[in-house]
C-alpha cells in the first residue's frame, strides 16, 4: 500500500500532533535556528540579525579563500544557532600591495562606471566582470546569506578619473539636458569622508545623475547576490540623510531584499534615529568595539537610552530595525587599521566576554561575530551559541535597565539623562561641559549667538549658558585662490584660539572606538564642510558636512563608567530574566527584590516567589523568596531565569 507522504491530507488536529512532535524530537538550537529563517523569510530583520563580519579578524585583507573558510564554518558550526549572514568588510576592491593602507589613494579597482569591484589578486573568483556572483552562490549554497561593505558616496579615485555614471535603465552613459554627466559633476569634495580624507566623497544626490549613479550601485549588488550591506560613513557624525533616503528608496524596488545596515555610530541619539530607523534594518550606535573593558564599559549608557525611547525593533525598511551595539570582538582577532590577518587572542576576561554577551542579548542587539572561526575555541564557541543568550537576543520583549538594585547596602535608582561623548574642549574650560553634536531637529541646541568682538580681535559665538562660559572665535574661510566656494557662503570656520591655522572639526579624522570621550579635534584649517557652520537667526550653530547642530552637554550627564548595572526583559512561558552588571574593579554584592521588579513588569505575578536559575554558574535554585543576591566578578554578570506563578509563600532573602 502507498503511503500519502502530504501532510496537507492530513486533518489539522493530526497535523498539528505531527508538527509538535517533531520539534519535541529535534534539539533546542534546531528548532531555534528554524524558527529565526521562517520569520527572516516573511520579513527583513523580524528579529536581530546575526551573522559573522571579517573586520575584527583581518581587518581590510581578506581574501576569497579566508572568507570562505570562514562562512564553511559559520555554515557547518553557527548557523543551526541562527547566524546566517556572512559578510565581507571594507576595502575589499583595494589591492593588497606596498603603499596601500586604510586611507591610501589610487590601489582601488574600478569599472569603466566608477563603481568598485572586487581586486581580482585577492578576489579570483570575480575576474572577467562576474564581481561577487561566484562568491555569493558559494555562501548561498552552504545555506547562509551574502553581505558586503560599502563606503558612501563615490570613490575619489572615480572622481579623479572623472567617470561617466551609468544610466541602468538606458545601459548607457546618463544623459539630462543635452549632456553626459560623469563623477566630477555629482562628487562633493568639501564632503569627504572624515574618517577616510582619501578614499570617498559624499554625492549631490539633488541632481538625477547623483541618484543614478546610487542606483546602479545597488542594481549591481543585486545582480551580484548580495543580501546585506552596511553602509559606512553616513550615520551619526558622518548623517547623510538624503543618501541614506535614496539607497532605502532604491532597495525597496530591488528583485531581491537587501538587510540594510548603518555605520558607525559616534554621537547617535534616539532623536538621530528615529529620522533613519524606517529606512533601515540596523544602525550601529556607537564608535567600534574592540576588546577593551573600556568600550565594553561605554555601551550602557546608550543601550539604556535607546531601549528607554522604545527603538529596539522598531518598523524599518521593509522589517524591522535595531540598534546595533557592533560587532562581538571575541576569539581570534587583528588589531584596528591593521595591514595584517589575525594574530592574537582577544584581551577580554572572562567575565568581561559574558558581561558582553549578557548586554547584547538583553539590548538585543544585532550578533555579528568577529573572530576567526578556524582557530574558534571551545570557550568563545560556547559564549556566541549559549541558548539563553540567544532566547533572549530573538523572542525577549520589554528590554529595559531598570533602577532599584541594592548594593552592599546602598541604592541607586534613577536614569542619568541623555547625553552622548563630545568633541573638542576649550583649552579653559571646566569639565562641567563639553561640545557634541545634535540631531538637526533638537530644540536644545538652540543656544548660540553671536558677541560682539573679543579682546584678541576676532568676533565670537557663544553658548547662552555662562558659567562657565564657552565661546569660538570665528573667521570666513581662507581657500586658497581659486578654489570653489559656492559650499562657504554665509559660513565660517571657529577657532578654539587665537591661533588661525587651528579649526574645529564636527567630526574624527579617523574611526573611533565605543570608549572614545573626544568625537573630534581642533585639527589644521582646510577646505572641508567639516569645518564649516552656520549660525543661524533660532540660535542653532548647524555643520556643513552633516547638517547637525552644536550644542554644549553635561560631562556628568554622560554617566560614570564603573558602578552597577540592572537589566530585565520577559521571555515565553512566564519566563523573566533579570541581569546584574558590575561595572567596578572590585567583587561587588548585588540585589533586587522582587517587589520591585513587579513595579516594572506588571502582570507578571513577581510578587508571589519565582523558580531560579543563573545562567553562568550553571545553577537552579529553589523558592527565591522576596530578593535575589549575588556577589558578582570584577566587571562580570549574573544572568538568572525566573519563573514566577501566583502562589504565595513566606517571604525570605536567599543569597546565591
Amino acid at each position: 500500500m502507498k503511503i500519502d507522504t502530504n501532510m496537507s491530507s492530513l486533518p489539522l488536529l493530526l497535523r498539528l500532533w505531527c508538527y509538535i512532535s517533531v520539534l519535541c524530537f529535534q534539539t533546542p538550537h534546531r528548532v531555534l535556528s528554524e524558527l529565526l529563517s521562517s520569520q527572516q523569510n516573511t520579513t527583513l530583520a523580524s528579529t536581530p540579525p546575526r551573522g559573522w563580519n571579517s573586520y575584527d579578524s583581518f581587518c581590510w585583507t581578506v581574501s576569497e579563500e579566508e572568507f570562505l573558510q570562514n562562512a564553511e564554518l559559520v555554515s557547518q558550526k553557527l548557523h543551526p544557532y541562527g547566524y546566517e549572514y556572512v559578510v565581507v568588510d571594507y576595502l575589499w576592491y583595494r589591492r593588497k600591495v606596498p603603499g596601500a593602507y586604510v586611507d591610501s589613494l589610487g590601489f582601488d579597482v574600478i569599472d569603466e562606471w566608477g563603481r568598485l569591484v572586487p581586486d581580482p589578486v585577492r578576489w579570483p573568483c570575480s575576474n572577467n566582470g562576474k564581481g561577487f556572483t561566484e562568491v555569493a552562490k558559494k555562501v548561498h549554497g552552504m545555506g547562509l546569506k551574502f553581505g558586503i561593505h560599502i563606503m558612501r558616496g563615490i570613490s575619489t579615485q572615480a572622481f579623479n578619473a572623472n567617470t561617466p555614471i551609468l544610466d541602468t535603465t538606458t545601459g548607457r552613459a546618463y544623459e539630462e539636458g543635452r549632456r553626459i554627466w560623469h563623477a566630477k559633476d555629482i562628487g562633493m569634495e568639501e564632503r569627504g569622508c572624515a574618517w577616510m580624507t582619501h578614499g570617498f566623497m559624499a554625492v549631490n544626490t539633488k541632481l538625477g545623475a547623483g541618484r543614478a549613479f546610487l542606483r546602479s550601485l545597488y542594481e549591481q549588488y543585486a545582480s551580484w547576490g548580495v543580501d546585506f550591506v552596511k553602509n559606512d560613513c553616513v550615520f551619526g557624525d558622518d548623517l547623510d540623510i538624503d543618501e541614506i533616503t535614496v539607497v532605502s528608496e532604491v532597495l525597496r524596488e530591488l528583485d531581491r531584499p537587501i538587510l540594510y545596515s548603518l555605520s558607525p555610530g559616534t554621537s547617535v541619539t534616539p532623536f538621530m534615529a528615529k529620522q533613519v530607523a524606517g529606512l533601515v534594518n540596523m544602525y550601529r550606535i556607537t564608535g567600534d568595539d574592540w576588546d577593551t573593558w573600556d568600550d565594553v564599559a561605554a555601551h550602557f549608557n546608550v543601550a539604556r537610552d535607546f531601549a528607554a525611547a522604545n527603538m529596539i525593533g522598531a518598523a524599518g525598511q521593509s522589517g524591522k530595525s535595531w540598534p546595533d551595539l557592533d560587532m562581538l570582538p571575541l576569539g581570534w582577532l587583528t588589531d584596528p587599521g591593521s595591514n595584517d590577518g589575525p594574530h592574537r587572542q582577544c584581551k577580554l576576561t572572562l567575565d568581561e566576554q559574558r558581561t558582553q554577551m549578557t548586554l547584547w542579548a538583553m539590548a538585543k542587539s544585532p550578533l555579528m561575530f568577529g573572530g576567526d572561526l578556524r582557530k574558534l575555541d571551545s570557550t568563545t564557541y560556547s559564549l556566541i551559541t549559549n541558548p539563553t543568550i540567544l532566547e533572549i537576543n530573538a523572542f525577549s520583549t520589554n528590554n529595559m535597565e531598570f533602577s532599584f538594585v541594592s548594593r552592599s547596602g546602598s541604592t541607586r535608582s534613577g536614569y542619568g539623562a541623555y547625553a552622548q561623548p563630545g568633541y573638542a574642549r576649550n583649552a579653559g574650560m571646566s569639565d562641567a561641559r563639553f561640545f557634541a553634536l545634535a540631531s538637526c531637529n533638537d530644540p536644545k541646541a538652540e543656544g548660540w549667538s553671536a558677541e560682539a568682538m573679543s579682546g584678541n580681535g576676532f568676533q565670537q559665538v557663544c553658548w547662552k549658558e555662562k558659567s562657565p562660559a564657552f565661546c569660538l572665535n570665528k573667521r570666513k574661510p581662507q581657500w586658497a585662490s581659486g578654489e570653489d566656494m559656492m559650499h562657504s557662503d554665509g559660513k565660517d570656520q571657529l577657532l578654539a584660539s587665537t591661533n588661525m591655522e587651528r579649526c574645529l572639526d564636527a567630526s574624527p579624522k579617523q574611526k573611533l572606538t565605543a570608549k572614545e570621550l573626544k568625537r573630534g579635534s581642533v585639527s589644521q584649517c582646510r577646505r572641508h564642510a567639516n569645518q564649516l557652520w552656520k549660525l543661524n537667526d533660532n540660535g542653532t550653530l548647524i555643520n556643513s558636512y552633516s547638517g547637525q547642530r552644536g550644542i554644549m552637554r553635561r560631562v556628568e550627564d554622560y554617566g560614570p563608567s564603573s558602578g552597577i548595572r540592572f537589566w530585565v526583559s520577559t521571555g515565553q512561558q512566564a519566563k523573566v530574566y533579570v541581569a546584574f552588571f558590575n561595572l567596578n574593579n572590585q567583587k561587588t554584592v548585588i540585589s533586587v527584590k522582587l517587589s520591585d521588579l513587579a513595579k516594572v513588569l506588571p502582570g507578571r505575578h513577581i510578587k508571589a516567589s519565582c523558580q531560579c536559575s543563573e545562567v553562568w554558574s550553571g545553577k537552579s535554585y529553589g523558592l527565591t523568596g522576596d530578593a535575589v543576591s549575588w556577589e558578582v566578578e570584577v566587571h562580570g554578570a549574573a544572568l538568572f531565569i525566573l519563573k514566577c506563578n501566583p502562589a504565595e509563600t513566606k517571604p525570605s532573602t536567599v543569597t546565591l
